[in-house]
């Protein structure tokens, strides 16, 4: 049975990991300037895209439209991205894909640029993997790359060039800022944001910020208690049929409770869709078997931190499905068992990491409900010869703190 939950799960998660992107109210305009209301699937893409589907109503035809044909598209209260042709430096700034110029290697590339902030100063963005820049419009409708780059120097060490405050300087200063915050500016999205709009409110320009649109929560905390159906089954490889070990054991399903905190770290991209848990947990499974010699008593407690993946498929604006895959971390373990009389106890303070996949419902961000299932794990990896079938199936209730 355990087989068949599990591999329903596996099924569940792969099915879903591609699905539930929305058509939302958008449009876009072609070449020729020609406007279309219509529906667009919202992916929230983290690399800019350079096409995007279309229906021209909820049950038409699916479309495709490429940046070869439209000049502009946007997702009401949500993003907007232009095209344009512009000079782009694409040098990585990692370690080892430094190069020895200071000055940017531009390239003539036709882009989907995601607005920002629009306004007599407009800033864009346009992001593919770890490449991040940042260009801006000015009032007579020029559009620059802001310039950051990273440089190997002479010495092996790294160079920074930071011209894109010199640019502010030059063409984004306004008399109500000083030099001193433009000499402070990181080349990041948040800062480049929150001084757009103080040039633009200080140049009396009316502000359109994108990015508080599309601003959302990416962390969570949430506290996490359940009960575990557990088994455990031991075995030692060393028992011929002269000499079988009396303390091999198959001990039955017992109820036992689980608690811990979950911290979820969400993805900014796919409408948050995707996050990564870690789960600090604390387990206890104790239970006994009386065997044709002896009685065994087993106390199993851990403290276990699953760390994983989970993906969210929405259902209405306040209910959600997910489901998750986690790599379960053994940070303690204690498992003793007591086996009188007259026979040699099993003490061992060493369990070996493990596999969980679950599935679950969430309702308004708040309540949670989890049913988990674990892969075999080995309990008494420090005992010669001894091998353990430990199961656990789970059912976990959450509470989001903040």
């Amino acid at each position: 049975m355990k087989k068949s939950l599990l591999l329903f799960l596996l099924t569940v998660i792969s099915f879903t990991v591609n699905s539930q992107n929305s058509y939302e109210s958008g449009y876009f305009m072609d070449s020729s300037g020609q406007r279309i209301n219509c529906l667009i699937k919202n992916i929230d893409w983290k690399n800019n895209p350079t096409e995007f589907e279309y229906k021209v109503q909820m049950d038409s035809e699916v479309k495709k439209a490429t940046i070869s044909t439209v000049k502009e598209f946007g997702i009401h209260n949500s993003s907007k991205y232009i095209r344009h042709t512009v000079d782009i430096d694409r040098s990585l700034g990692t370690l080892g894909d430094l190069n020895n110029s200071r000055n940017p290697i531009f390239k003539k590339e036709l882009l989907f640029l995601q607005v920002l902030i629009e306004s007599k100063a407009t800033l864009y963005l346009y992001e593919e993997g770890s490449l991040q820049r940042f260009f801006y419009e000015d009032a007579n409708g020029s559009i620059k790359q802001l310039i950051h780059k990273k440089y190997k120097t002479d010495n092996n060490f790294v160079g920074e060039n930071n011209l894109f405050r010199q640019q502010i300087l030059n063409e984004l200063n306004c008399q109500g800022l000083s030099e001193r915050q433009i000499d402070n500016l990181k080349y990041s999205k948040g800062q480049l944001v929150n001084y757009f709009i103080k040039y633009n409110e200080c140049e009396d320009s009316k502000v359109i910020n994108y990015e508080t649109k599309h601003k959302k929560k990416l962390f969570n905390l949430n506290f996490r208690v359940g009960l575990n159906s557990t088994s455990l089954a031991i075995d030692n490889l060393a028992s011929g049929p002269s000499g079988i070990d009396r303390r091999i054991t198959a001990f039955g399903n017992e109820t036992g409770l689980r608690i811990g905190f979950e911290a979820e770290f969400i993805m900014g991209f796919n409408n948050s869709k995707w996050s990564l848990i870690v789960e600090p947990t604390y387990q206890y499974y104790k239970t006994e078997k009386q065997l044709p010699e002896l009685s065994a008593d087993l106390d199993y407690t851990t403290i276990e931190m699953p760390v994983g993946l989970r993906h969210y498929i929405f259902l209405t604006e306040k209910s959600k499905l997910f489901v998750n895959a986690s790599v379960v971390l053994i940070l303690n373990s204690d498992l003793s068992i007591i086996y009188e009389p007259n026979s040699k106890d099993l003490v061992n303070g060493a369990s070996n990491p493990n596999l969980a996949f679950g599935m679950g419902y969430n309702y308004n961000n708040k309540y949670s409900m989890e049913f988990r299932i674990n892969t075999n794990r080995q309990v008494l990896s420090k005992s010669q010869n001894w091998t353990t079938d430990y199961n656990v199936m789970s059912v976990i209730f959450g509470y989001t703190l903040f």
